[in-house]
């Protein structure tokens, strides 16, 4: 009885403060499913009343994903600010671990233009580096300028970017450190700290608003675990004293039996009929925290903020309601819909907007190949020397070829038609649910030494789990390709449901769908959390040598991604 009381104490509380609570509208958590943490967004009147999302990429490239919706529930990718190979060129060398690369971008708007802050971290040289990305066209990849380097007051985490009315220009970082920067020099003040929050670990994750003379710094504390929370603090004077809000922490599901956990990293914004809201992160885990493959997704709530007062947040749930916007997916964008499905591969030349790389491919194009014609529309994708679990030598310059979506719904099913010659020993191409190199799920064909130590054609379902101590892989299952299936590509399916991955192979061919191959299941708690806390699972297409000096190329075609259920509670 506890629960639902507090429930609907914390939601009167919320409704008697709003303005708008005769307008309230349902809609369901997250809004940007499966892996997009660290969220940060704003609203553009000028620009169509449209908001604008950016989460954290890691490896991913492409990278620093841009979002647009029209009614806060329906987003579209708009962009990649990170979309060009020579734009970082340390992620071209970088891999000695699976948690570098972009994270914790802040959004703004500024004089016409969005600017896109973020951190780039390589653990080759430990030396954290501000990013600062700009253009003037959202929904255009080419458009994005930059990116430049932003003074780092330290081995600071977290940008967040603030203009002051008198046009000047301030970066707040980790440790709650503020510094005045100058875009065009470079040059930048020394770093003053702000506030020293309340008392939790790792606060970090700051964002600066000022409203009716005051400056709001918002923060994280606890660390993006079971105890992340948000707290605020507020000043007269943007460089302090700060005097702590008396309800802190403003917004946290800690010590709650709720779904939605590790809730925190928040940004605030105002949509076209001014009306706040706030996004955050948090992992579809339960209080249990030991299964939740999509990792740590984007969310929104409603905020009440009266004028000179505190800021009252709607506590994160899977069912909310709140002022949104009509509905309108009026969105002028060719990226895909975050909870669309992938039905085939689409007519065209060009790679998928929202498909990814772990890692920035090497820039050649024979290793992704598009075929498109009047019968056909697949992949064709040059085997690496890297497999997915690469090596202790492995350079990203080597590559590692695999092209996948992320995995946004509890439920789902993905399939592929993969058709390759495969001769040599070691040779495998496959699909993967992939949460890191660590830990992996690869469904594949591979050829093995079969009867006489000749090489013959394998199904293969193998787990990696060396990423996640403690945690045990199931038994390897092989078996050979019944020889009938031989002469036609061969269809490879994960199943998905919330608590595992159940994995088929069958022959490709339509009137022959029943022939197929169980070959298991895999917990899903194999590809939660381990070396890969800050990401989550992808879905993918995969093809490697095992260390084989002779390539070759595997063609995928008939991509299907279906969702089938949403759990938010």
């Amino acid at each position: 009885m506890a629960k639902p009381l507090l429930l609907f104490i914390s939601c009167a509380i919320w409704i008697i403060n709003s303005a708008w609570a005769a307008t309230l509208t349902p809609y369901q958590n997250p809004i940007l499913p499966g892996w997009h943490s660290d969220p940060s967004c704003v609203h553009v009147k000028e620009w169509d009343d449209t908001t604008f999302c950016t989460t954290s990429s890691f490896l991913a490239f492409p990278g620093a994903p841009v979002y647009a919706s029209k009614d806060l529930i329906n987003w579209r990718l708009a962009s990649n600010a990170y979309s060009r190979r020579d734009q970082i060129p340390g992620m071209l060398s970088s891999a000695s671990g699976e948690q570098e690369g972009l994270f914790a971008n802040t959004l703004r708007m500024h004089k016409g233009t969005m600017y896109l802050i973020t951190l780039y971290v390589s653990l080759t040289q430990f030396k954290p580096v501000f990013l600062l990305f700009t253009t003037t066209n959202p929904f255009d990849d080419a458009a994005w300028t930059g990116p430049i380097t932003v003074p780092n007051p330290g081995y600071k985490i977290d940008p967040d970017i603030f203009w002051d009315d008198d046009g000047s220009t301030y970066v707040a970082s980790s440790g709650l450190y503020l510094q005045k920067v100058d875009l065009k020099t470079g040059k930048s003040t020394d770093a003053v700290s702000l506030w020293n929050g309340t008392g939790g670990l790792n606060i970090e994750g700051p964002h600066i608003y000022k409203k009716d003379g005051w400056y709001y710094l918002l923060a994280a504390e606890g660390g993006t675990e079971m105890n992340h929370s948000v707290t605020m603090a507020r000043s007269r004077d943007i460089f302090g004293p700060y005097e702590s809000n008396p309800k802190n922490p403003v917004l946290t599901n800690r010590g709650t039996d709720e779904y939605f956990q590790t809730v925190g990293h928040t940004d605030l914004f105002q949509d076209g009929s001014g009306n706040w809201w706030g996004c955050a992160l948090s992992t579809r885990s339960g209080p249990d925290w030991t299964i939740y493959p999509m990792g740590r997704e984007t969310v929104l709530f409603p905020v009440s903020w009266p004028k000179g007062k505190w800021p009252t947040m709607a506590p994160v749930r899977g069912h909310m309601t709140g002022p949104l916007p009509p509905p309108n997916r009026n969105v002028p964008s060719s990226g895909a819909w975050v909870e669309a499905s992938d039905k085939d591969l689409p007519h065209g030349r060009e790679i998928p907007r929202h498909f990814i790389h772990w890692r920035p491919p090497p820039d050649r194009s024979d290793i992704y190949e598009v075929v498109s014609n009047r019968n056909k529309r697949a992949f064709s994708l040059k085997a690496s020397w890297a497999n997915l679990t690469a090596h202790p030598n492995y350079s990203a310059t080597d590559g590692q070829t695999f092209m996948a979506r992320r995995q946004s719904h509890t439920a789902f099913s993905f399939s592929v038609h993969v058709d390759a010659k495969l001769k040599k020993l070691a040779q495998e191409t496959g699909i993967s649910v992939f949460l890191t190199s660590h830990q992996h799920i690869d469904l594949s064909i591979v050829m093995l030494p079969g009867r006489g130590n000749k090489v013959s054609p394998h199904l293969q379902l193998r787990t990696e789990v060396v990423g996640k101590p403690g945690a045990k892989a199931p038994k390897t299952a092989v078996i050979p390709v019944p020889k009938h299936w031989r002469n036609e590509p061969i269809r490879l399916t994960v199943t998905g449901d919330e608590k595992r991955f159940y994995f088929l192979a069958s022959r490709g061919s339509d009137k022959h769908f029943y022939d197929s191959k169980h070959m298991g299941s895999v917990s899903a708690a194999v590809v939660s959390g381990g070396s890969g806390p800050f990401t989550g699972t992808l879905l993918g297409a995969y093809a490697t040598t095992n260390g084989g000096s002779s390539t070759f190329k595997s063609h995928i075609s008939r991509w299907t991604y279906t969702p089938i259920s949403q759990k938010v509670e």
